[in-house]
């Protein structure tokens, strides 16, 4: 025990000598825009809050539109920063596209929690190729199909409307993109979720973010987690039964339990490094560095710490 005590008091020594406060420095002031993916949309409104009770001459401007709007306003010049919940394309990167990762997080299948046959669902899981079936070549149109259970309903399938990460992430799954998915399109996270919930037979899914309550850790009034059957033997073993809590869910994450993709880095992308834009540099180096404290109470995942150093390193 005194080992492991002794090695975190290094690293936060480390971190607490290499990245000191911004309270200590000079106040800084200036404007920053942010647009883009609803998957960071909460946690950057969180840093934004925070960085602004240090530097209140600080106004930051965010708004959420999917992952493909933050990455083309930001490669156009009309934000500082896109939020950004997928991979960065080569042709992005030719453009000027410069991503810095942020946290993390995952996509998760939702249900309605009206749905007739919840219970059978929760025990079994959905499998992999279930889910192919589903989204990608529309085999499965029932529930019964899907989840081998008794059951005569059809099975109500949603997509996202909107050019965004969570979709992407969910198709790469599968091993496909998003315009591949079949379904239902909704716009945006939140969009989504109301359609689920709405319907007893409907399925989609959604970024942790809006699938659970960032204050109780609970799933979301309405929604329920499909959980993944992860070994393909028709049940949820206790060590795949991670989806009570977003704090379970999490600690999945962060170990590898729970796959990725559809767990994925989330992207603070700027068009072009942002080190002679003091504002802006200082201000992801602040979420890189003071900002990975809020990560978990907001329902996201912190990235290692070589992971930080790295970032840290591409705006010197």
């Amino acid at each position: 025990m005194k080992k492991i005590t002794t090695a975190v008091f290094i690293t936060v020594i480390f971190f607490s000598t290499c990245f000191r406060n911004l309270a200590g420095q000079e106040k800084l002031s200036g404007q920053i825009s942010i647009s883009g993916a609803f998957a960071l949309y909460p946690m950057t409104i969180k840093w934004a809050e925070e960085f602004r009770k240090i530097n209140p001459d600080v106004r930051i401007d965010i708004s959420a539109g999917g992952a493909g709007k933050g990455i083309a306003d930001a490669l156009a010049g009309m934000v500082e920063i896109g939020m950004v919940s997928r991979e960065i394309y080569p042709e992005e990167m030719k453009k000027g596209a410069f991503p810095v990762a942020v946290t993390k997080d995952a996509v998760v299948a939702v249900m309605s929690e009206q749905n007739p046959s919840i219970i059978e669902i929760l025990v079994k899981g959905m499998k992999k190729d279930a889910g192919n079936n589903i989204w990608i070549t529309g085999k499965y149109t029932s529930w019964a199909q899907a989840f081998n259970i008794k059951s005569t309903s059809p099975i109500h399938v949603y997509t996202r409307s909107d050019a965004c990460g969570a979709a992407e992430m969910w198709a790469k799954y599968f091993g496909k993109k998003q315009e591949d998915l079949l379904g239902v399109g909704v716009f945006g996270d939140p969009g989504l979720a109301q359609a689920v919930k709405r319907d007893p037979l409907g399925i989609g899914f959604n970024n942790i973010g809006y699938a659970y309550d960032a204050k109780t850790k609970q799933q979301v009034k309405g929604l329920r987690v499909v959980p993944i059957d992860l070994n393909n033997n028709g049940k949820i073993d206790d060590d795949e039964n991670f989806y009570n809590s977003m704090n379970d869910l999490i600690a999945a994450i962060s170990s590898g339990k729970y796959p990725s993709p559809p767990a994925r880095e989330l992207y603070f992308v700027c068009k072009g490094n942002p080190k002679n834009n003091k504002v802006l540099r200082e201000f992801i180096k602040w979420v890189l560095t003071d900002g990975q404290k809020f990560v978990h109470e907001a329902g996201y995942i912190a990235l290692p710490n070589d992971k930080i150093l790295s970032e840290i390193k591409k705006l010197e």
